[in-house]
């Protein structure tokens, strides 16, 4: 939906209206929720951990923000490979400098992954390619028509 809204079907909305125009549904459900679950202690805790809570509320629509922005820019699959890019590089960073243990399977996981979004990152950009159409052959799809230059006549001459 948000590729939608954000790209043209409709609304056409810019980041920061998308995020206003999102809010109060997400407002809706948490209340729902909050009600559901409510503690008489809750009032209390939010007044001891207002400054901590303020801050994160703030930090947090600067990222709604920013995954809308990203949204806008990129497709929703684009979107969801810097997702997974991120994912990994949590847990590498966390390896790294926090000697978290990494097992060969998730390494071997991770080389995979990263490999996938090179390729689907190099068939974007060069669907013309010898390894498109090889991955095109390897997966059965149909092959590609070659795209129209600005060298292409608009007519075909008859001979």
């Amino acid at each position: 939906m948000g590729e939608f809204v954000l790209s043209g079907g409709g609304l056409k909305l810019d980041p920061l209206s998308y995020t206003m125009f999102v809010a109060p549904t997400c407002l809706v459900v948490l209340m729902i929720g909050t009600a559901i679950t409510w503690d008489p202690r809750i009032p209390a805790a939010l007044h001891a951990w207002q400054w901590y809570i303020l801050p994160n509320a703030v930090l947090a629509f600067v990222l709604n923000v920013l995954v809308a922005a990203t949204i806008k820019e990129v497709s929703a699959v684009g979107f969801i490979l810097t997702g997974v890019c991120k994912d990994i590089f949590l847990v590498l960073f966390s390896w790294a400098f926090f000697a978290e243990k990494v097992t060969v399977q998730q390494l071997f996981g991770f080389a995979v992954t990263l490999a996938g979004v090179f390729l689907w990152s190099y068939l974007k950009v060069a669907p013309e390619s010898g390894v498109t159409r090889f991955a095109e052959r390897l997966l059965g799809m149909p092959a590609m028509q070659p795209q129209p230059t600005e060298n292409t006549p608009l007519v075909k001459e008859k001979v």
